[in-house]
C-alpha cells in the first residue's frame, strides 16, 4: 500500500517481516470502516504469502489506537457496529490461523478495539508510558475484536473481568504484572528491540512456529486427549519439513540452526 495521508493502514515489507500500520494520527488511529477494511484486506494478502515469516502491528503517531471511531457508531450503533465488526473479526480471524508470528508494538495508548487487538498478537513490547484501557463499558458497550476470547487466557477470569468491568486505565507496571505486555522499553529503544524480536522469529522454524501459536490457543478449549492428538498431528506436519532435519543436523554439529520456514 502506498504511503500517503489519506492510506488508513500502511502494509510495508522488508524481507520476510510484513509490518502494518495503522495509519490516522489524527484521530489517534481510532479505527473506522476505511481502516478496518484496509485491515482486513492486507491480512487476506499476508495469509497467502508464504514466504512471510512475522507481522508487527504498530500505530503511526501518538498512539498505537485509540480504539474504534465513535462517529462511526455515534449516527447509527447498529450499522456502524455491523460495518466494523465482519471486516474486524476477519482480520483478527486469519491473524490467528497465520504460521507467522504476530508482534504488536504499541505506545501512547492502546484503548477498546486498539486493546482488545493488541491481546491477538502473540507478543507485546510497548514504550514506557503507554496507557491501556479496554474502555467498552465506560461507552455502555461490551468488548469485541476477540477481547472475551483472549483477555482470560492472558490475565485469568478474575483480573478479565476487573479488566473489562471496571474499565480503568492501567499503566505498563500494571500491563506487565497482568501478563497483558512482555516487556517494557523507553521509547527511543522500542524499534530496535522489536526489530530485533521479529528479525528473530522470522528466522526460526516458521511453520513449527505457526503450530506453536495455534496449539496453545487451542489448548484451553480441548479435552487433554484432545490437546495429545492434536500435538502429534502438528509434529507430524512439522517432520515433513525441511526445517526439523536442519534443527537436528546443527544440534548434533553444535552450531546454529539455519531454517527456511517451510
Amino acid at each position: 500500500m502506498t504511503d500517503t495521508q489519506d492510506t488508513p493502514l500502511l502494509l510495508h515489507r522488508e524481507g520476510a517481516i510484513a509490518t502494518l500500520t495503522f495509519h490516522r494520527p489524527a484521530a489517534l488511529n481510532a479505527i473506522d470502516v476505511p481502516m478496518a477494511l484496509a485491515l482486513r484486506d492486507a491480512v487476506r494478502t499476508l495469509a497467502q504469502d508464504r514466504a512471510l515469516r512475522c507481522v508487527v502491528l504498530e500505530g503511526a503517531g501518538r498512539a498505537f489506537m485509540a480504539g474504534g471511531d465513535l462517529d462511526t457508531l455515534a449516527a447509527d450503533p447498529v450499522r456502524g457496529a455491523a460495518e466494523l465488526l465482519a471486516p474486524l473479526n476477519e482480520a483478527v480471524a486469519l491473524l490467528g490461523q497465520l504460521d507467522a508470528p504476530v508482534i504488536a508494538k504499541v505506545h501512547g495508548a492502546a484503548a477498546g478495539a486498539g486493546l482488545s487487538l493488541m491481546l491477538q498478537a502473540d507478543f507485546v513490547y510497548a514504550a514506557e508510558g503507554t496507557r491501556f484501557n479496554l474502555a467498552y463499558i465506560n461507552l455502555g458497550a461490551s468488548c469485541d475484536v476477540g477481547a472475551s476470547w483472549a483477555l482470560p487466557r492472558i490475565v485469568g477470569l478474575r483480573n478479565a473481568l476487573e479488566i473489562a468491568m471496571l474499565g480503568e486505565t492501567l499503566d505498563c507496571a500494571q500491563a506487565q504484572r497482568l501478563s497483558l505486555i512482555n516487556r517494557v522499553l523507553p521509547p527511543a529503544e522500542l524499534d530496535a528491540a522489536v526489530q530485533q524480536l521479529a528479525q528473530r522469529l522470522a528466522a526460526g522454524p516458521t511453520v513449527a512456529l505457526g503450530h506453536m501459536r495455534r496449539l496453545m490457543r487451542a489448548g484451553l478449549d480441548r479435552s487433554l486427549r484432545d490437546q495429545l492428538a492434536a500435538e502429534a498431528c502438528a509434529f507430524d506436519a512439522c517432520a515433513r519439513t525441511a526445517d526439523l532435519p536442519r534443527g537436528i543436523a546443527a544440534f548434533h554439529a553444535k552450531q546454529a540452526p539455519q531454517f527456511e520456514g517451510r
